[in-house]
């Protein structure tokens, strides 16, 4: 089985190969692959419409059986502003399957900025004086003081994407 990645960020390839651990023979491919949203996305449908593209296009240019897209963003509620992650599994006979993940308030300081048009990954570099913070521990791994990680917090999204994907598998038979 050969599983196309829509992205070269390490935190999302040892997620994806993380859930698929128990497959045998998967080969494992990334691929930089463009979301079609902006750098930021600003709500779920944005931040699931760029993981399902990833998904997608990492299919057709990777000339895979499946596609991954993993996507963060930040979603507005009236509590204030969440950060929000999304995946999309693509194979060539069915359907994107989706799946979100954690969710939990940002700080009002890192909110701000986000809302005046930066993005998450420089604005975190910067508040937590580290550089590539999006390649590493990621926000949630900041403001959860280590205790949940990028990878980790992915790696429960993909989780939710190859068990539909194996669910759907099996019962399509029957």
């Amino acid at each position: 089985m050969r599983i196309i990645i829509g992205s070269k960020n390490p935190t999302k390839i040892a997620a994806v190969k993380n859930s698929f651990r128990g497959h045998h023979g998967a080969e494992f491919h990334a691929l930089d692959v463009p979301s079609g949203v902006s750098e930021q996305p600003f709500s779920d449908e944005e931040t699931i419409k760029g993981a399902v593209n990833r998904a997608v296009r990492a299919l057709q240019q990777g000339d895979g059986d499946i596609g991954i897209g993993l996507e963060g963003g930040v979603h507005e509620t009236s509590h204030g502003l969440l950060l929000c992650n999304w995946g999309a599994l693509a194979t060539k006979d069915m359907e994107p399957i989706i799946a979100g993940g954690a969710r939990f308030l940002l700080p009002e300081e890192v909110a701000a900025r986000l809302r005046a048009g930066e993005e998450l990954g420089p604005v975190m570099d910067d508040y937590a004086k580290k550089k590539n913070v999006s390649k590493q521990e990621g926000a949630v791994g900041i403001f959860t003081n280590g205790l949940v990680n990028r990878s980790a917090m992915f790696t429960h999204v993909m989780n939710l994407l190859v068990g539909q994907f194996t669910y759907q598998r099996e019962h399509a038979n029957k």
